[in-house]
């Protein structure tokens, strides 16, 4: 089932009977996704023309991941302990909504992070106060959209999953609806069992 027929069907009338929204728009959803990684390591102590060979090769294959054009994300400030200048390209970003999001979820849940290494599910303590839950993957490789072996620059990744849930148990339970693989912390299982 699609995300989207699944949280038409299935989310919103298990959230209004579990939390009491009376209007179904009161229900949380997910508004955006932010997949963005750090060039750090990979192009500092590089000439120039390494640098944006290396920044290029980065973009195209973030580009790859999520289906959209990355677009490089620029140091606001001088660090020099980090060799950091202002305005050099330290990142990259994708920004996804709408259809793209959606499937870019569906191969999250039902591809990538089964493919991860010794993966037992996303902890609940990686979501916020607002019910963000931010994930971190640290090869780019588990993407079937990369070929490891053309591979020439493997980084890290961070997901970003944006909800407009108000409580940190109103995003958790959403994404659980939704089909997150989410690990419960002892100290929340203690709690569910006292209920």
């Amino acid at each position: 089932m699609k995300l989207k027929d699944k949280y038409q069907k299935e989310v919103i009338p298990a959230m209004r009977e579990r939390f009491g929204y009376k209007n179904p728009m009161a229900v949380p959803r997910i508004r955006k996704v932010v997949v963005n990684t750090g060039f750090g390591k990979l192009v500092t102590e590089k000439s120039i023309d390494e640098q944006k060979k290396a920044a290029d090769a980065i973009l195209e294959d973030l580009s790859m991941i999520c289906g959209q054009r990355a677009v490089l994300t620029k140091a606001r400030g001088s660090i020099s302990g980090f060799k950091v200048r202002k305005g050099s390209s330290i990142g990259a970003k994708v920004t996804l909504r709408g259809k793209r999001m959606d499937e870019f979820l569906e191969r999250l849940i039902h591809v990538i992070l089964p493919r991860s290494r010794d993966f037992q599910g996303l902890r609940s303590d990686s979501l916020d106060s607002q019910g963000n839950l931010t994930i971190g993957i640290e090869e780019h490789i588990f993407f079937p959209e990369i070929s490891p072996e053309k591979t020439r620059h493997i980084f890290g990744l961070e997901i970003t999953i944006g909800t407009n849930a108000k409580t940190k148990e109103e995003g958790l339970q959403l994404l659980r609806l939704l089909g997150f693989p989410m690990r419960e912390n002892p100290k929340e299982k203690i709690k569910n069992e006292k209920r």
